[in-house]
């Protein structure tokens, strides 16, 4: 028995050394490996962050400072720009030197202009589904490319403060009253009865060029595809802006706005906090603005309480398209530089990105901070921004204007077209000067 039993615990112990030694050379490699990854994680990256939001950069330097202090590998430079300011110029000079932004936060449609520039991110795009609310990814591909990943939801039209056209109407305001340009000249009325502006415009291009002239472009249907056509039929000649209803519409209710503007005496002086602080503080019942001068008037000391949206009439039809709805949009994309930043410098950009979307920090940030909607699913901090969720309510009923078609259009349109209307509002172009110059825009435009 015990010389069948010697040779099998010879063998057993031979098996248990050449496992242990296994083990050992397994747990050295596993070690190195571990300490080859440490080494790479451990260093330093440096990103830098090219912003056009610019009324929230103080925001953003302060989640990078926050960023470095969780992650001391990584620094993170913002390169601001001003507010409506020569921000595509900058942005071009970056390329052109060579020394492109890793992360940029665009316009959708300055992405679409400069797409071969940066990383497709498309092996991100599933998680980002699984993220954010349905149709967000959706609505951010340029060209059925995810190149820009969204972050912030947004919407405009006419805010109201409700204490100023409560005092007017002598009673409590619906906003769902106001249907047709009509019912909006009513409201107006009551207010300068009351002795306050009823309307305060901002005559900066941006505000006048994308945001109140470029829902002609959106208005003509809720289908995107039908309005890039449009656009084409603009360009060839074969549409004419003097014969367009939505167009004609939208004129009409700015003439209105126009007669009633709490700026008239110097239309465009455009000075956006004092418009924005003027507003809030009751020195007009309405304001041409999105939910993202909740920024500036969040903080104020001093301002009124309440306040709400309702959409720009075009027509005195109520079921016109547009005239119950507002205008939406994701206008700002994240964007992560392919012409000159180098892997590691992307795989952190896409850490970091997602970080400030999911993360309590990046939420708190842009949620309670910036005032802005997060269109992601699992969003644990409540928005302070009373016009945002004014804006919600529409999102809710699906009572909005598509107005992705900008995302398609000329980076140059809203300062162009902008211009001109900016003559118009100081009078120094009448209507059909007005049309002729932004028809004349659209014609320099063909085969471009």
């Amino acid at each position: 028995m015990k010389k069948k039993w010697v040779p099998f615990v010879g063998v057993l112990l031979m098996m248990l050394i050449i496992t242990a030694c296994s083990q050992g050379k397994t747990t050295e490699s596993s070690s190195q490996g571990s300490g080859k990854e440490a080494d790479e994680s451990s260093k330093e990256v440096k990103l830098t962050f090219f912003n056009t939001s610019a009324e929230v950069n103080g925001v953003f330097e302060k989640l990078f400072k926050t960023y470095h202090e969780q992650h001391p590998n990584v620094t993170i430079e913002l390169i601001p720009t001003p507010i409506g300011g020569a921000q595509l110029e900058k942005f071009q000079s970056l390329l052109a030197s060579g020394n492109p932004a890793t992360i940029a936060n665009l316009d959708a449609g300055t992405i679409l202009q400069y797409k071969d520039k940066f990383l497709n991110l498309d092996s991100e795009k599933a998680t980002y589904e699984g993220l954010t609310k349905p149709g967000a990814v959706d609505g951010a591909l340029l060209d059925g490319q995810f190149l820009g990943i969204p972050w912030t939801a947004q919407g405009y039209g006419l805010l109201y403060n409700k204490r100023v056209v409560e005092e007017a109407l002598g009673g409590s305001f619906d906003p769902a009253s106001i249907k047709t340009r009509d019912d909006l000249e009513a409201v107006f009325k009551k207010v300068v009865a009351a002795g306050k502006a009823p309307v305060m415009l901002h005559g900066a291009d941006w505000s006048l060029g994308a945001h109140y002239l470029g829902l002609t472009y959106s208005l003509q249907s809720s289908n995107v595809e039908d309005n890039r056509k449009f656009v084409k039929d603009l360009e060839n000649g074969t549409a004419k802006l003097a014969d367009n209803a939505a167009y004609n519409g939208l004129m009409d209710t700015f003439d209105l706005m126009k007669k009633y503007n709490a700026r008239s005496k110097d239309p465009l002086v455009a000075d956006y906090t004092k418009d924005s602080t003027d507003f809030a503080k009751g020195e007009a019942a309405f304001y041409f603005m999105g939910d993202w001068t909740w920024a500036v008037i969040g903080n104020l000391e001093g301002r009124d309480k309440e306040f709400g949206i309702v959409p720009v009439p075009i027509s005195n039809n109520p079921e016109d398209y547009g005239n119950t709805q507002v205008a939406y949009s994701e206008p700002k994309l994240f964007a992560i530089d392919n012409s000159g930043s180098t892997e590691a410098q992307q795989a952190a950009a896409k850490e970091f990105i997602q970080w400030m979307v999911t993360s309590d920090e990046g939420q708190d940030a842009i949620v309670a901070q910036m005032g802005l909607a997060l269109p992601y699913k699992d969003v644990k901090v409540k928005s302070s921004n009373i016009l945002s969720e004014a804006v919600g309510s529409f999102v809710d009923q699906g009572k909005v204007v598509n107005i992705s078609v900008i995302n398609y259009l000329p980076q140059d349109y809203w300062a162009k077209t902008g211009a001109s209307m900016q003559k118009y509002l100081a009078g120094v172009i009448d209507r059909k000067g007005l049309t002729d110059e932004v028809q004349a825009y659209w014609a320099s435009q063909a085969g471009k």
